[in-house]
């Protein structure tokens, strides 16, 4: 099913997204890659303010290339990072900042799996190799933080979209995944593979 979905996000929006639903979000939301994470995380756990709400916005793994122009920054290419790079924080992430969103690519592990179901979150797979085209969803750049801490790529953007996709969510608010079914599928054809190389030995 092809959804259309503005943030910030309610829980009533989350959890009528299944896997294999379509995407396109409109709205806001900020990147955030390995230090953007570590970085965020450590800064809560001292109290320290963030200095906006990522309750409000998706989160997208990505480290934007962009161009520093006089009427601020442009998003040149916005392609996203393999996900998998961010399970070591992603469960304590969505439960420390209550994000609904993660956008990504290659989908995640268990820990997230189970941490999307208790915040009532998703992930949706945004294909990679395609940056340029969604940095032509992306209509401004709001805002740019802990840019000379860690540098351009791992920066958290905040970003005003406008139809970003098309997304499709992989792992939903149910405790389904598309990662999960496709490694159980794959396991079962290689056990077949290999009784009948066994019966034909």
């Amino acid at each position: 099913m092809n959804k259309f979905l503005h943030t910030p996000l309610t829980e009533e929006d989350i959890r009528a997204l299944h896997v294999g639903d379509t995407v396109h979000i409109s709205g806001r939301m900020f990147t955030a890659r390995d230090e953007a994470h570590r970085l965020m995380l450590e800064r809560r756990e001292n109290d320290e303010e963030i200095p906006f709400d990522p309750s409000k916005m998706a989160l997208f793994h990505c480290g934007p290339v962009v161009k520093k122009e006089d009427a601020g920054w442009r998003v040149i290419s916005a392609g996203p990072t393999t996900s998998i790079r961010m399970e070591l924080f992603e469960d304590r992430f969505l439960t420390a900042f209550g994000t609904k969103m993660v956008i990504g690519k290659g989908g995640m592990g268990d820990k997230t799996l189970a941490a999307l179901r208790k915040a009532g979150a998703v992930y949706a797979h945004y294909p990679g190799g395609v940056g340029a085209l969604a940095a032509q969803a992306i209509t401004r750049v709001a805002n740019v933080y802990w840019l000379d801490e860690i540098g351009i790529p791992e920066a958290v953007w905040i970003l005003d979209i406008e139809l970003f996709g098309p997304l499709t969510i992989t792992m939903d608010s149910h405790g389904k995944s598309l990662y999960r079914d496709l490694e159980e599928s794959i396991k079962k054809n290689l056990e077949r593979i290999h009784e009948q190389i066994a019966k034909g030995a």
